[in-house]
């Protein structure tokens, strides 16, 4: 992963293809199986990025091949819903699947998975991936997790564009109204760094004033702005979430993706799901 500039396809699929024999090989032993007692392999076909699904995708068919077992391309949001049932032990929830490319609130009803409410823009956590880089925060171990850290030291709340639309998000005003006003922070509390911030629709041009104004105030600090930008956002996915129940009239929630490790998430859609006597559950909890 690049320090500067996230995960890049062609390096991404470079990494996978260097470790993926040795993966294969560790998950076997640590299973206790032989290759014989596989009944078929499964690989991510899609969604995601070119190149590294391809690398996997080629050995995936070779391993295939050579064992003759057969082939079993998944959903990678299936994948990740499926695993999170399987290790959490839900039964029918209201998935909430939150990652770098996808933001979507997902439940099984008649015989299929069905969308009932996802970003209409960017995901969210490409949005906390760009703010992180505005603020230059670093990419180790993570920017999502360093934000999160940063934000238990805030004690300030900003406000910032909260847009629900039906069951639909949208997080690209926030991230331009977010990127701006950081430009200003930076230039108090590191350097400024000027940049052309546009909305989806366009209906958010940078403006200089607005950076000197909020420069020469100091109303808040980088702690105050990553504090506000995760209230901001997961408020917004806990409201659509909670509405997707109420529609399906679910009683478990499943979070999903890597986003979803965030404990401060957890620890707001928990907060809603008791209130309705529901049951959270969190597959990545640290």
């Amino acid at each position: 992963m690049s320090t500067t500039k996230g995960f890049l396809p062609s390096d991404t699929a470079r990494h996978h293809r260097s470790c993926i024999l040795e993966v294969l090989k560790e998950a076997l032993e640590e299973a206790n199986l032989q290759a014989r007692e596989i009944d078929c392999v499964a690989y991510t076909k899609g969604p995601g990025m070119g190149a590294p699904l391809l690398s996997v995708a080629i050995v995936a068919r070779t391993v295939a091949q050579l064992w003759k077992k057969p082939l079993l391309g998944v959903n990678h949001c299936i994948g990740h819903i499926e695993m999170g049932r399987l290790i959490t032990g839900a039964v029918n929830p209201t998935v909430l699947y939150v990652s770098g490319g996808n933001t979507q609130v997902i439940a099984y009803s008649e015989h299929r998975y069905r969308i009932f409410g996802e970003t209409i823009d960017i995901a969210v956590g490409n949005c906390l991936d760009r703010f992180a880089r505005v603020l230059k925060i670093s990419n180790d171990p993570s920017p999502g997790y360093n934000i999160e850290q940063m934000a238990k030291k805030g004690k300030t709340f900003v406000e910032l564009p909260y847009t629900v639309k039906g069951m639909d998000v949208s997080f690209s005003g926030i991230l331009s109204h977010t990127e701006v006003n950081s430009v200003s922070i930076l230039g108090k509390f590191g350097s400024i760094r000027h940049i052309h911030c546009f909305s989806q629709d366009d209906s958010f041009i940078f403006k200089p004033d607005v950076a000197h104004k909020m420069l020469s105030s100091g109303e808040c600090t980088p702690e105050d702005l990553c504090f506000s930008l995760q209230e901001t956002l997961f408020s917004m996915l806990v409201e659509i979430t909670e509405r997707a129940m109420a529609h399906c009239g679910s009683q478990e929630v499943l979070i999903v993706g890597g986003v979803g490790c965030n404990l401060r998430l957890q620890e707001m859609m928990e907060a809603m799901c008791k209130e309705r006597g529901a049951k959270l559950f969190a597959t990545d909890e640290r």
